[in-house]
């Protein structure tokens, strides 16, 4: 597969690097936070207050989109880009973690999911029909969504998995990623710009499965490495263990992307620090719309939030934070940010979640500035408060 990454600079005092991933509908610069449009929409905006925001890719979820409206329509009006009237680039997850959240659920919901060799039988939460994904049927399902960077499907394990569970599913992550490439060559199904396919690693929570994953899949001519599994993103601890385990073993040349990061703004300082370039993560969206806005003085034991519903805020005339540029920031108070999520009103939906974004992607404008001035370091220890 041709280079579409490009290395820019590392940091001279940390693994921290700065490049640019060259899709079909625009460069990416890295490291990215890409804000997640699971249903071809980041939920209460549209994609003019994406272009507002500076959102360079967002990520759309396969397993959402095949159920509803299927990738067939999609595919028939035009592809996600046109679909969604985003014309900048777009990244699907394969259905992998969704299948396994699914049957994670399984004991109190019924038997949802059977995984077999072959792949995996699952019951749509929608309305309970039968659905089928194996690794070719994921890749023909996102060449027709028509992403300009797809996910090979992999199996995902809990963190409870023992080493034994942990290395079936590796050991069957890595066959499905063989049959992915092959399913991936075959363009009958793909769009007419060219995507990229990205390897998954797993391995769990286990030094040498990961080790043995990262060194397989970085064998395999995927164009870019991602590092998946349960504990990424939610137990950032065991996140920096496994980035540092398996750090030397991926290729400088190929973006990485570590899968779910982003519940707390120094998360994304924990993965840049351990090399990762891309991130995503439902969180900053949702806690938007439970009320929950970035301030950085809030600092590290309050995750970076305030809550707006709080009484506290009832009369302030204060912005969320007063270091922000974003249009919620500039044009609204607290108090009245306040009231509209009291009141249950549409627009607080959208003003917080535009705040929250901004916040994130602007912290990545600006740590991307650091590394490039070889002071992540520094930038990271005056950013964060106690």
């Amino acid at each position: 597969m041709s280079q579409n990454f490009t290395l820019t600079h590392q940091d001279k005092y940390s693994r921290a690097r700065a490049g640019v991933l060259h899709t079909e509908h625009g460069d990416v610069e890295t490291p990215v936070f890409m804000p997640v449009g699971t249903q071809a929409t980041v939920k209460a905006l549209d994609a003019a207050d994406m272009e507002m925001l500076g959102a360079q890719i967002i990520l759309n979820n396969t397993y959402h989109l095949h159920l509803r409206p299927g990738e067939d329509i999609v595919k028939n009006l035009g592809g996600a880009h046109a679909f969604q009237h985003w014309n900048r680039a777009i990244l699907t997850d394969s259905g992998g973690y969704q299948v396994f959240s699914l049957g994670a659920k399984k004991a109190a919901t019924g038997n949802l999911v059977k995984i077999d060799e072959d792949g995996v039988t699952f019951k749509s939460h929608l309305d309970g029909s039968s659905h089928r994904f194996t690794p070719e049927e994921a890749i023909r399902i996102q060449q027709k969504l028509g992403a300009d960077v797809i996910m090979a499907f992999d199996q995902c394990t809990s963190d409870s998995a023992s080493e034994e569970e942990a290395r079936t599913a590796m050991e069957r992550t890595h066959r499905w990623a063989d049959r992915c490439l092959a399913a991936f060559a075959d363009k009958k199904d793909a769009p007419t710009f060219k995507q990229q396919l990205f390897g998954i690693v797993q391995g769990g929570v286990h030094k040498d499965l990961r080790r043995a994953s990262a060194e397989f899949i970085a064998s395999r001519p995927f164009d870019g490495f991602a590092i998946g599994g349960e504990s990424v993103g939610y137990n950032m601890e065991k996140t920096r263990e496994i980035l540092g385990w398996i750090e030397d073993l991926m290729p400088a040349d190929k973006a990485r992307y570590t899968m779910g990061v982003g519940l707390s703004p120094e998360d994304l300082f924990d993965v840049v620090e351990g090399g990762a370039d891309m991130f995503d993560c439902v969180s900053p969206t949702r806690v938007a719309r439970n009320g929950a806005l970035f301030n950085r003085k809030a600092g590290r034991s309050k995750k970076y939030r305030i809550e707006i519903g709080n009484k506290a805020h009832e009369q302030d005339t204060r912005l969320i934070d007063e270091e922000c540029g974003c249009f919620t920031c500039k044009n609204y108070s607290r108090a009245y940010l306040r009231h509209l999520f009291l009141a249950e009103e549409l627009a607080y939906f959208r003003l917080g979640t535009i705040h929250n974004l901004h916040f994130l992607l602007n912290l990545m404008r600006e740590m991307r500035k650091a590394i490039l001035e070889d002071r992540f370091l520094e930038f990271k220890k005056s950013w964060i408060v106690e």
